[in-house]
């Protein structure tokens, strides 16, 4: 049995689908011939305190004996050279997606993060990335060579075909309340749908981001719908499911996404989704399956959410293309085969 190293900032138990990613390939590398040793890194990256920076030098310190060290993406884009002339062996970077790309970042921190991450990502000896999406942005912007990357999209668990509500339609959004998700521009382009019988609800953590969640619930009073819209928080996978099940409509207004796991899961249950496309999120849920609309284009938001909830035929169609695409989607076990394969000096 081969042996690695598994760097990860801050709690793995996080909601996240960049944790749920670290989480299940984990579990799964042993039955591919690895054994995972999971280092916690401090969980302030990516801008993580000088003392921070020494503890991270610390764990990553040496001994590893030539054991390969596999390192998230949310801290390794920004550990500074000095740190990275420390880390002695074989790094394998794991980028979910580019720091640079997070929203609400002042241009300066963008700039500085991108000239970071590219200094790293040139030290790391080989880059996996969770979508071909994120592999033409490390080779575009990063500098980055084909033969560096190796993608290894998420799993996505099977799952049985969504029921939904009906009357009045439930509309679906899934993951926490940060800046990037863009709820308050999803409530901003359902406020002049009123006319129209529809319910909300939003599950993810409320507790990453204060000023996301103070924007949206802004938003969701400046247009009294209260009623309308529920907040759910952070829940249970049985809870989840079962907003999944009783779901007539998902919709992602997320100005960037890595891949969009959250997408595949609305597929594997076949439900209609209307998506924006920052990132990979067009290419994860394709036009068969989804309704398009501009990332930031509250607008034309509107009018793809008017043409769902009124058009059942459309709906169905969009439902029925989203439950096959749902039957080729990667599974876990697939992914955790090519990330072994990287760790193992073997191209998946």
């Amino acid at each position: 049995m081969a042996e690695a190293v598994f760097a990860i900032p801050g709690d793995l138990r996080s909601p996240t689908g960049g944790y749920a990613y670290d989480r299940r390939v984990i579990d799964l590398l042993p039955a591919f011939g690895v054994n995972v040793h999971h280092v916690a890194l401090p969980a302030s990256f990516p801008t993580p305190s000088n003392g921070d920076l020494k503890e991270t030098q610390k764990l990553l310190a040496g001994g590893r004996n030539g054991v390969p060290l596999l390192v998230d993406g949310l801290a390794f884009g920004a550990f500074p050279k000095s740190l990275l002339d420390t880390i002695d062996g074989r790094v394998i970077a794991l980028v979910h997606h580019p720091l640079f790309l997070e929203t609400g970042l002042q241009h300066a921190r963008k700039v500085e993060l991108k000239a970071n991450e590219q200094v790293a990502l040139a030290r790391a000896d080989h880059v996996i990335v969770t979508s071909r999406t994120t592999a033409r942005i490390l080779i575009e912007h990063m500098a980055l060579t084909h033969d560096k990357l190796t993608v290894a999209e998420p799993g996505t668990d099977p799952a049985s075909r969504a029921t939904g509500t009906g009357s009045p339609l439930t509309i679906l959004a899934v993951g926490a309340v940060l800046p990037r998700k863009g709820y308050d521009l999803l409530v901003e382009a359902l406020a002049p749908l009123v006319d129209l019988d529809w319910r909300l609800t939003i599950a993810g953590a409320l507790d990453r981001h204060p000023a996301a969640v103070e924007a949206l619930h802004a938003a969701i009073d400046a247009h009294d719908l209260q009623h309308r819209v529920t907040l759910a928080g952070k829940v249970v996978p049985a809870t989840l499911e079962r907003f999944y099940e009783s779901a007539d409509l998902f919709v992602s207004s997320s100005l960037f996404e890595g891949y969009g796991m959250v997408l595949a899961e609305a597929m594997a249950r076949g439900l209609p989704i209307v998506t924006a496309t920052g990132g990979a999120a067009s290419d994860t849920a394709g036009k068969a399956a989804a309704l398009h609309v501009e990332s930031g284009n509250v607008a034309e938001l509107t009018v793809a959410l008017r043409r769902a909830l009124t058009d059942k035929k459309l709906r169905d169609s969009l439902a029925d293309a989203a439950w096959e695409a749902g039957r080729t989607l990667p599974t876990w076990q697939e992914t955790a085969r090519r990330v072994a394969a990287v760790i193992l000096g073997l191209r998946p």
